[in-house]
């Protein structure tokens, strides 16, 4: 992954509480495997309705999405975010998230921009009323800004912060750690399982 230290574009006003992972990504796209091939299938219920904010060209190519609370809530899929970042978000701002989604996030190379109530409805107020408005979400600095609210912090674990300006994944972050894995499993008693044929 690349590492992450700002992300800065236009945004996609989704004032929506409780976007589950279902309505971001449904269950039919399950199937597939790969990281990549779900913007299609993003919200793809809500984009049948030709009013939906996604439909509206003047978003077209927005590289943010602000939202409301509790977004990402509902099952662990990891094809959630994959849908995000394939179809070219690269953060994602509301004031709260579900657990494991914000988890999920930083390993498909997207910023949880968790930032205060007010802020984020001063910011869905804001793309709502011109979509070119620009935002900058300052990874390294933990701090979202945009000519509506100036510049405000948001709320980013240590190790999301860690990973994202690094450009790490879990499986890096275990690699990292490989000869202390091999230490330890040489250290385990022989009759114990190995994992190896």
């Amino acid at each position: 992954m690349d590492p992450v230290t700002r992300v800065t574009g236009r945004a996609v006003p989704l004032d929506r509480s409780d976007v589950d992972t279902d309505q971001i990504i449904p269950a039919r796209w399950m199937k597939r495997v790969e990281r990549t091939g779900y913007a299609d299938g993003l919200f793809e219920k809500w984009r049948r309705d030709q009013d939906f904010v996604l439909n509206d060209p003047a978003y077209a190519g927005a590289s943010i999405l602000v939202s409301g609370p509790n977004f990402g809530c509902g099952s662990s899929r990891e094809h959630a975010p994959w849908a995000l970042r394939d179809y070219g978000f690269r953060a994602v701002v509301a004031p709260s998230f579900a657990d494991i989604f914000r988890g999920n996030l930083p390993n498909s190379g997207l910023v949880p921009v968790q930032a205060a109530p007010d802020v984020v409805s001063a910011l869905l107020a804001a793309v709502t009323a011109d979509p070119a408005t620009e935002i900058t979400v300052d990874v390294a600095g933990r701090l979202v800004r945009c000519a509506a609210i100036g510049e405000a912090p948001f709320v980013l674990d240590e190790s999301a912060h860690h990973r994202l300006v690094h450009g790490l994944d879990e499986i890096d972050l275990t690699l990292a750690r490989s000869d202390a894995i091999a230490a330890h499993e040489r250290t385990r008693p022989p009759w114990m399982p190995t994992g190896r044929p």
